[in-house]
């Protein structure tokens, strides 16, 4: 009795909750691939679609994300084991090497094709939408298939992740069907006749392989993509994933297409910032990889999402700090500002100008607009990712700072160089660390 309730009233939010299709926004009519009058948005791009199906998968693999999520740190690429912090407890990722025992060697490709489109696996297994099946729904069979290829050539890893330890009800997988029922399309990529062969292209890479809407989209009570704030950032695996809509002040309306451009092929805007956290992720595994027509492909799809404003952020600002180090009158603030001239001043200078690289410039950072301050902190415990060309890069310094120190000096830098001030505490910094140690 009481898990029929608990049904009836999960549907009952779901319902209420259901938000519009990912690609909803764009209207317009959609075609067959078959019927589809212009280049095929779907696959490799044009110089690979000759090659081998192994090939094909490795770059369609790399633009769909799956190592990031299916490798944890230190472990081999693909088994798995990531740990995925929910409000319902913690899932693990599984290993999908084609080791037979713990990894998916016995799947045919039908199996491997209902879970990637049903979420669905082996034996009629429901898998938890942390693997974003409501995106790889729209993957063709093909580029499904190759990826399936591409992961039975690698090593087999013999690798069985941690359980998952999530509360009741959320531990019964059954009920993911009810989720699927509500969130999952079931229902592949068909192209826009009005919208032009990048912004299909587009389309098909940034929703059915990199599933952008997974980190920048907010969720709604039932844990789906609410994409009536479609884009409009998000925190994913304790980082801020911004606004990416065209609104001017909180999102990416400023930005220029060759800023956008440079950020998703270099990892770095000249008067942006740079990616790190999840997104330096992405980047390293997947948009580094891309040919420069997908990447441009990328650029046409996302400038044509609808603009959403931010709730509680303000407008970047652009302007230069002052040269001169002066001391604010908070105590918290002079302890930010000490270890800002001991550990930062050198390389991003007092004004966030830096003399010795772009990639060390504060001043428009959206990170360091972000009153919640938690990626500047994230930086600053863990460092970057040393992608500068010159080799420069920022050391972690989660070692030589207290909670304390790393709170104040993260409050610092977004009260001196952004636009609004910030309210990091030590607690939020043990957070941090106890989420990017796991």
């Amino acid at each position: 009795m009481v898990v029929l309730v608990v049904l009836v009233l999960l549907a009952g939010v779901a319902w209420w909750q259901l938000p519009p299709r990912a690609l909803g926004f764009a209207h317009g009519r959609t075609v067959s691939l078959a019927a589809y009058g212009g280049p095929s948005p779907t696959g490799v791009p044009a110089d690979l679609r000759s090659a081998d199906l192994v090939t094909r998968g490795r770059y369609l693999t790399a633009a769909a994300d799956c190592e990031i999520c299916h490798t944890r740190p230190g472990g081999q690429p693909f088994a798995g084991g990531l740990a995925f912090e929910t409000p319902f407890g913690v899932m693990y990722s599984p290993n999908i090497t084609a080791d037979a025992d713990t990894g998916i060697g016995s799947y045919s490709d039908a199996d491997f094709l209902h879970a990637i489109h049903d979420g669905v696996g082996k034996g009629g297994k429901r898998l938890y939408p942390a693997f974003p099946y409501e995106s790889y729904t729209l993957l063709t069979d093909e580029d499904a298939l190759a990826i399936k290829a591409y992961l039975f050539s690698l090593p087999k890893v013999r690798s069985a992740p941690p359980s998952n330890e999530l509360l009741f009800p959320f531990n019964q997988r059954w009920l993911m069907a009810f989720w699927s029922f509500f969130y999952n399309p079931g229902e592949r990529f068909e192209p826009r006749e009005d919208r032009s062969p990048d912004w299909n292209r587009g389309a098909y890479l940034a929703e059915a392989l990199a599933h952008c809407g997974d980190c920048h989209t907010p969720r709604n009570l039932g844990q789906a993509l609410n994409n009536r704030h479609k884009f409009a950032g998000a925190v994913a695996d304790g980082w801020r994933a911004f606004n990416i809509t065209p609104d001017s002040e909180t999102g990416i309306g400023q930005w220029s297409d060759d800023d956008l451009f440079a950020y998703l092929h270099t990892g770095h805007a000249s008067g942006h910032g740079a990616a790190d956290g999840a997104m330096g992720d992405v980047f390293d595994v997947s948009l580094r990889g891309l040919t420069v027509a997908d990447v441009r492909a990328l650029v046409a799809y996302v400038r044509s999402v609808p603009s959403v404003r931010a709730r509680g952020f303000a407008a970047v600002n652009k302007a230069p700090a002052s040269e001169v180090p002066e001391s604010l009158v908070a105590e918290s603030d002079a302890r930010g500002r000490r270890v800002f001239e001991g550990a930062c001043a050198s390389c991003h200078g007092w004004s966030g100008e830096s003399l010795l690289s772009n990639y060390a410039t504060l001043v428009g950072d959206r990170a360091v607009n972000d009153a919640s301050a938690i990626n500047v902190a994230h930086v600053v415990l863990a460092g970057d990712r040393g992608r500068e060309p010159q080799g420069l890069s920022m050391p972690a310094f989660g070692a030589a700072y207290s909670d304390t120190e790393i709170a104040a000096v993260a409050n610092y830098v977004v009260g001196r160089f952004g636009a609004q001030t910030a309210r990091l505490t030590p607690n939020d910094v043990a957070s941090l660390r106890e989420h990017a140690s796991e």
